[in-house]
């Protein structure tokens, strides 16, 4: 419920477990390393590739200090690929039609060793051991891949069935590949078949190189997916549960609604349900908190960045320094507060963004505490001399920056005393002085003025036609007024 209870995203989720680069690719000591390894190589083959996650061994690992000359004596080519040059991942394999024996050797055999020229890393672990196809596909022929009871997803196959299912994988996605057409990037997905059979493949082909016990494909697709298996009448239980919260909801009984848990045994109290009270929204979070928004018209293709800066956010809605990202899912950068920063984006036209119809930004003013969010409607209609429109009702503008309130620290005594004063309040509070007489003797000029004067609250039009003349004696009285407060010490 928007503003009474918590979303999803109100609750701040843990951080995601990443390993580091050397121990994916040179020294796994767990599944999960071999697991997050075939991930990074179905993208480096079939998918976008990233220079973070490359599978090759990393000759920069600080823990593997070796010298080059002997690695290259000792390191051994495959008989099947012959000549294998250090580049990209995706680009061998192109030159090799995505082979999945020349695949399978280089991956799992001349990689390997590779890795065995680098000494140091195996001095205290078990060094790694090299698989080759042919010897698997003899070893295969003369016995059969143990078939372990239960479901098919939850068997542990051998090196030969995850051979076999490693080369069937890499087939099937070379067609996907080519169906693509020239260019084409396939993304990986844990409910696509060929793709889970290709990692589970992978992963276990690395384990067992590196002496690990292999897992299952339901295991795999468990810990590759970021999956928690759950008992489907669990799942049951929980969708009633949500089925009666709903028709509260319906009902508009929403002080009836509860959060509820379910325990995996029951509680001191012997309750496996237990409700609680709905949790207040956070005010920070970044989904439902409520920020200002507005949907403003204009053409993409002939509105530059400098307007959108100067004419919208600054002019119209009021902003000070503002800071600007797309909403792209990439968090680009359009408006940057830091002076150097996006000037080059200053004359390009939104369109050259990616800036379309239906995109949002979000513009952030730090110096006044405010988030304006903008959705961007696209129009070629507007009318003449008119680059933007907001639709609906505008927003708030920006609250201004608060000014230090300078009258009221010298009050305070936190100023000093000299401070000057504006001569408009002055001017305005002539007419409201009364001169009242004082014991001490008079100076000089005062004894020129009038006595009358002296008696009575000036009128207003006596400050009008002796303005010049009553400021000039004021301003003659100060030295005057001065000389009496100072005291002289020998």
């Amino acid at each position: 419920m928007q503003g009474q209870t918590e979303c999803y995203e109100c609750q701040p989720k843990p951080t995601q477990k990443t390993f580091p680069g050397c121990t994916i690719r040179n020294t796994p000591s767990e599944p999960i390393h071999c697991i997050v390894w075939a991930k990074y190589l179905f993208n480096q083959l079939f998918g976008e590739e990233d220079a973070d996650q490359e599978v090759s061994p990393d000759t920069a690992d600080p823990e593997a200090a070796w010298n080059l000359a002997d690695a290259a004596a000792r390191a051994t080519a495959s008989d099947q690929d012959g000549d294998i040059k250090r580049v990209s991942t995706k680009e061998w394999a192109r030159s090799t039609g995505y082979d999945p024996v020349k695949l399978f050797n280089k991956l799992f055999k001349d990689d390997i060793m590779y890795l065995l020229t680098m000494d140091k890393l195996w001095k205290k672990r078990k060094a790694p051991l090299p698989l080759d196809w042919t010897e698997i596909q003899q070893l295969a022929c003369s016995q059969e891949d143990a078939c372990g009871t239960g479901l098919k997803d939850q068997q542990v196959l051998g090196v030969q069935g995850y051979a076999q299912l490693f080369q069937r994988s890499v087939e099937t996605l070379r067609s996907q590949l080519t169906e693509k057409g020239e260019g084409a990037e396939l993304v990986w997905d844990k409910d696509d078949p060929p793709a889970m059979d290709f990692v589970t493949a992978a992963a276990n082909l690395r384990m067992n190189v590196f002496s690990m016990n292999m897992k299952s494909r339901f295991d795999v697709k468990s810990m590759a997916g970021n999956i928690i298996p759950a008992i489907a009448t669990t799942n049951a239980v929980i969708a009633g549960l949500i089925v009666l919260e709903g028709l509260k909801i319906l009902n508009s009984d929403f002080e009836q609604c509860r959060t509820i848990f379910l325990n995996k045994q029951p509680n001191p109290r012997k309750k496996l349900l237990v409700p609680c009270a709905l949790d207040p929204p956070n005010p920070n979070c970044y989904v439902c908190a409520s920020r200002p928004e507005v949907t403003v018209k204009l053409n993409v293709h002939k509105t530059i960045v400098q307007a959108l800066q100067d004419k919208i956010l600054k002019e119209k809605f009021g902003m000070v320094a503002p800071d600007v990202q797309i909403e792209d899912g990439k968090g680009t950068i359009l408006i940057s507060s830091e002076e150097g920063e996006t000037e080059a984006n200053n004359n390009k036209f939104l369109s050259d963004f990616g800036i379309r119809n239906g995109s949002r930004l979000q513009a952030d003013d730090f110096l006044q505490d405010y988030t304006l969010l903008v959705n961007v409607i696209h129009s070629e209609e507007l009318e003449k001399d008119v680059e933007f429109e907001v639709v609906g009702d505008a927003p708030d503008k920006a609250p201004t920056p608060s000014a230090p309130e300078e009258g009221k620290n010298i009050a305070n005594g936190n100023k000093d005393s000299a401070q000057p004063s504006t001569s408009s309040k002055a001017a305005a509070e002539d007419d409201d002085i009364l001169i009242v007489d004082s014991d001490e003797e008079p100076s000089s000029s005062a004894m020129e003025a009038s006595p009358e004067s002296s008696n009575r609250k000036r009128k207003h039009h006596d400050a009008e036609t002796d303005d010049a003349a009553s400021k000039r004696k004021r301003l003659d009285q100060q030295p005057a007024d001065d000389d009496e407060d100072i005291i002289a010490l020998d």
